[in-house]
Parts: structure tokens; sequence; C-alpha cells
């Protein structure tokens, strides 16, 4: 029996002798894996997506090239995912890197690897991916609807019976929720998994953005800024004011999560190096994105400042003495050309700006107080951070099902029988890298070997 598929080719149900009825509720990473893997293993499985389209949020991945995983060993990949990731070792036991490029290698779709140890589809497109996996699903024979959402789980004196949708009811042995979390919400990512996990009776971690960009109290000097790409700067987020926080309080080393040395100075929220971007608005790019979460959730205890310093690789002293001799070399030069070899073209006014300095100053007439202060915002250009983006921009939700109710050897539920969890409906999230996908298609592997063989 066949059925049409809404974003190209149709899916195959093959005639077997099923000994469970399976439903999948999510056709993400996650549910996509869960359930070809029960239907693998000989299960009777119905796979129900909200949206006319699978694997929606695996298109918009990395840019739509689909960042699968990452080359880390896994001892350091554990860390990328903080204290929670000691949890993923049963399912990436069960099914890690390794058999993820297998199977896709094995569909015809090799991998490749780039910078940071990112791990893509040889042919840079997404729809490769979400291409192989239907190939999965339509080789065991998974029945699929889409456009079905479902409306509530079916549970009966602690035991799941199947799931309502609008206009039914589809009874079931054991059901795989591979919901999503709330980001993104266009690729149906709405919270309904929470919701429904509430009210059976699971403890929800209070969900928020992370992987996102940083909305700052100085609008208009962000605004005067946008556009600008930073390489090679260092940002440093501080739990209090910006006019509380100098640059005496900056760490001599990187600091957050996966990132192992002693604990940083008190106020020291993250520290990284790396590449930003600044905006309307404020701060995004990678290395604000990285430290996204620690400032939400510094921001929910109190006031959060950043710290950006242009040039981490020179110290104070340093920077100073270079000013100091391109002041005495060029001194007829005006301050405007002294700066160009320092900042990108658009930041020169705004820093001469908040140095109070005429750009138009001849190099010689710089006074030692007044180069003092442009190499002080150089090594501390600080803004106050007022809230992230909403968290319908964010990446990656955090928070989710809290862990100590979800079996990590199976990924079933520890209250309602029958039940399994998976993907970014947990409260496992990480950095960018490849990190969170491979989280979503190692639980949502164990959870649908686990369904068909409980």
């Amino acid at each position: 029996m066949r059925y049409p598929g809404k974003c190209g080719g149709t899916v195959t149900k093959k005639e077997n002798n099923p000994k469970k009825r399976i439903i999948v509720v999510g056709g993400g990473a996650a549910g996509l894996v869960a359930a070809a893997r029960a239907a693998e293993l000989g299960q009777a499985v119905l796979l129900l997506e909200k949206n006319d389209c699978l694997g929606r949020k695996i298109l918009l991945s990395g840019k739509g090239r689909c960042n699968l995983t990452n080359t880390k060993p896994l001892a350091e990949f554990i860390l990328m995912y903080g204290p929670n990731g000691r949890f993923l070792y049963r399912a990436f036991q069960n099914f890690f890197r390794e058999d993820l490029i297998r199977l896709l290698e094995n569909h015809g779709l090799p991998v490749k690897t780039e910078r940071g140890g990112r791990i893509f589809p040889a042919t840079d497109d997404a729809a490769d991916v979400v291409r192989v996996f239907r190939q999965r699903l339509e080789e065991y024979g998974v029945e699929i609807k889409l456009g079905a959402p479902v409306s509530a789980l079916a549970i009966n004196d602690g035991q799941i019976k199947g799931v309502h949708i609008r206009g039914g009811f589809h009874p079931a042995e054991a059901v795989i929720l591979a919901t999503g979390g709330v980001s993104y919400p266009a690729t149906g990512s709405s919270g309904d998994g929470h919701r429904w996990l509430k009210a059976a009776g699971h403890k929800i971690v209070p969900l928020r953005p992370a992987l996102v960009p940083l909305i700052v109290e100085e609008v208009e000097l962000a605004a005067s800024l946008q556009g600008v790409t930073l390489k090679n700067i260092r940002l440093t987020a501080f739990a209090c004011r910006a006019n509380e926080a100098n640059a005496a309080l900056v760490p001599s080393r990187q600091v957050g999560r996966a990132i192992l040395g002693p604990k940083p100075p008190v106020k020291v929220i993250e520290s990284r190096i790396g590449e930003m971007m600044l905006t309307h608005f404020g701060l995004g790019g990678p290395v604000t994105m990285l430290m996204s979460l620690a400032v939400v959730d510094a921001l929910s205890l109190g006031p959060v400042s950043v710290a950006i310093d242009l040039k981490p690789a020179l110290d104070f002293p340093t920077l100073d003495r270079r000013l100091q001799n391109d002041l005495s070399t060029f001194g007829k030069r005006s301050l405007k050309s002294i700066l160009v070899g320092l900042v990108p073209r658009k930041m020169i006014a705004p820093l001469a700006r908040l140095a109070a300095i005429p750009l138009d100053k001849p190099a010689h007439q710089i006074t030692a107080y007044e180069r003092t202060i442009i190499a002080g915002l150089l090594k501390f250009l600080p803004f106050n951070i007022s809230a992230p983006l909403p968290i319908s921009h964010a990446i990656v939700t955090a928070g989710g099902v809290e862990l100590t109710e979800i079996d990590p050897r199976s990924m079933a539920s520890r209250l309602v029988r029958g039940l399994y969890l998976c993907g970014e409906l947990i409260n496992i999230d990480a950095d960018t890298g490849g990190y969170n996908l491979q989280a979503a298609f190692s639980t949502g592997h164990l959870a649908g070997e686990s369904a068909a063989r409980g």
C-alpha cells in the first residue's frame, strides 16, 4: 500500500505481522530515526507529523547544509552538553557518530569534515539527509500521516493507550514523543509535547532560549555598529552592570561550558575567544550564541553585562606602547587614520565618540590620558544586556522534561508505562557544532529500539 508524500515521493506500507503497534509523534531528527528503528525491529509503526513535510528543522540546520555531528571523542563530546551530558552515555553507546555516518553512506550519502570537527553531508544539502531517512521509513514499512496534529495523549491507569488527533483516535501499545522544543515554531516545535507531559505529571525544567542573539541597552551605539563582524575577539560576560565590571576581571583563559580549568573570577559568567557580529539591537554571531544560555540564566538572577576585547592577543601595556609608537611616528595624521589599522572602519567614529576625542585631531596632540582611554576601549568595550531575542528566534530550546523522570537506558518515561521521550523535548542542549543533532539521532534511535523490544 502506498501513501503520498507532500515533500516528494511516496511512502510504502509493507504488509507484515507486527507484534506491537507503536506511534511516533513528530517527524524531526529524533522522530525519523525512532520510527525507522522500531519498524526495522519488526513492529508496526505509525508516524504522525503535524506539518505537511518531514524533517523541516533538519532542512534549516547548518544554514541548509545540516551539521550532522562532530569528530570529538566521546569524553569531550559529552562535555558539550554541560552537567546533563552524562545522561547521554547509554544513548551514545547504542548509536553514535560512526553508526550515523555508516547509515548515511549505506544510502548513498557520504559525509565530509570541516573546521572545528563539524561533519556535513558531502552534498552540502540538508534535503539529502531527509531523503535518506525517508528511504528508511519506506524500506521498513512505516505508515506516515502528514498534517496530523496530535491533540492529547491517551493514558489510563499509568499506561499509554494511544493518541488523540483531530477527528479521531489512534490506539497504541507504545508511544514515542519527538515533538521538539519551542524554537523555530514554524517548523512545528510549539511546545505541545511539554504541555501533554506536564498534564501527565512530568516536571518540565523551564524552557529558555539557547544559541540566541542578545539585546543590549546601548541601542544607539549598537545601531551605529550594525553589520560589523569581529574575528578573534574575546567576549566576557559579567554578573553585574557594566559600570561595576572592568578589564581586571577578565580571565586570562577561556571560561565556559566544555572548557575545563579553574573556576572563573567572581562575577565572570563566561569568557570566550571567537567571532561575533554587531547588529541594530545588540550582539550576534558564533561566540555570542555559545555564551547566550549562560547569559540568559544569569539574567534571571540579576543584571548582566558583557565586554569585547578587540585585541586579546595584546595585553594593555603592549597595546598602549603600540598606540604610543603610532601616534609618535605618524604625528601629523588624524586619530581616524591611526585607528584605521586597529579596528574596522565602521567602528572608528563610534569609538572616537566614546573616547570624546575629535576624529580629525592630529596624533601628536593626543594626550597620554586620551591614549589610555583609546587603549581601554580597545581592550574593554562594554554593553549592558537587557534580554535575549525571543525563544522563537533561538536555534535550540534549553530546558524540557526533567532527566530524572526518564530512564537513560531506554528513554522510557518513569511515570507512564509505554511512553518514550527523545530529542529536544528533554532537558538536553549543547553548543553549536553538530552536538544537538547527534543527541536527537541517538536518543531517537534508543527510544525506537526500546519501544520495539520493551
